[in-house]
């Protein structure tokens, strides 16, 4: 299996497991909290019949990488990215990002820049700000995140299992959008996770993105459900008009919190005419 080294913690190397597929402009896909990049099923082969090369790989303490005891700030997941994108060479990039995975674009464009990045996009992501603050008063109490961690802390697969039943609203979505069966396999591998990463993944969300945000200058497509129970669209989708210069939301209605899988085809839709329009073109 493939791996890029990104560094050591005490005596144990850290390793980012990454998947690449196909050729052409390179499509990088991070995924959310707490899953692995095999959340991106519906996305991969679709993208690579399209004539793109794609990456998709699996954050520290998730998946298949390393599971090392701390660097579960943005901070330090952006400089992962980078270390991957350096070490792949990758160039002319589309940077896709899911859930946590958009808090990774937009912290990695707020501190590299977009040298090697063309296009981003933020699909039910937490940017630009989930923390409630003097001047992001509609925001989250502190209290919402201590809430998730001791629920985390009091038994990790209950809650995971409670969590994905509002991921994909599963009262209303299961038997037609998504199968009891896949629901479970999401839980495998959510519990799966690192229990200290999948903790202390937890305190990034209230991260601060909007000086990020506000510099980048490439085109910036943004995808939300209008059902999201996670994060819901009024909170981030909508607020990334006012955060980011070009940015384009597009809304899907009914969607829930991962449309990656109970909306993919409405989403790989957006995703190839996004990437496919040349640079002014939105």
């Amino acid at each position: 299996m493939p791996f890029v080294s990104i560094g050591q913690e005490y005596s144990n190397d850290i390793d980012l497991y990454y998947e690449d597929y196909g050729k052409g402009k390179p499509v990088v896909l991070i995924h959310g909290w707490p899953l692995s990049c095999d959340s991106w099923e519906k996305q991969v082969s679709t993208l690579v019949e399209a004539g793109y090369r794609v990456i998709a790989y699996d954050r520290r303490g998730f998946g298949r990488s390393s599971r090392p005891y701390q660097g579960y700030d943005y901070e330090t997941l952006a400089q992962d990215l980078d270390v991957l994108l350096c070490k792949l060479d990758l160039r002319h990039a589309a940077l896709v990002g899911f859930s946590m995975g958009g808090g990774e674009v937009a912290r990695y464009l707020g501190r590299h820049g977009s040298e090697r990045v063309e296009k981003a996009v933020f699909i039910s992501c937490v940017t630009p700000c989930l923390l409630k603050a003097a001047d992001n008063p509609d925001g989250l109490d502190r209290s919402v995140f201590e809430g998730i961690e001791k629920a985390i802390l009091k038994d990790r697969p209950a809650f995971i299992s409670t969590f994905l039943a509002d991921f994909f609203n599963a009262d209303i979505l299961k038997g037609s959008l998504i199968s009891e069966q896949a629901i479970q396999s999401t839980w495998n591998v959510a519990t799966g996770a690192s229990p200290k990463a999948t903790l202390d993944s937890v305190a990034s969300w209230g991260t601060d993105f909007r000086k990020d945000l506000s510099g980048i200058e490439i085109p910036v497509l943004v995808i939300h459900g209008d059902a999201d129970r996670i994060l819901p669209i009024a909170n981030t989708g909508t607020r990334m008009l006012e955060a980011v210069r070009r940015a384009r939301l597009v809304t899907i209605a009914g969607g829930p919190h991962g449309i990656t899988w109970t909306h993919a085809k409405q989403v790989n839709l957006e995703l190839l005419d996004f990437l496919g329009q040349r640079d002014g073109q939105q």
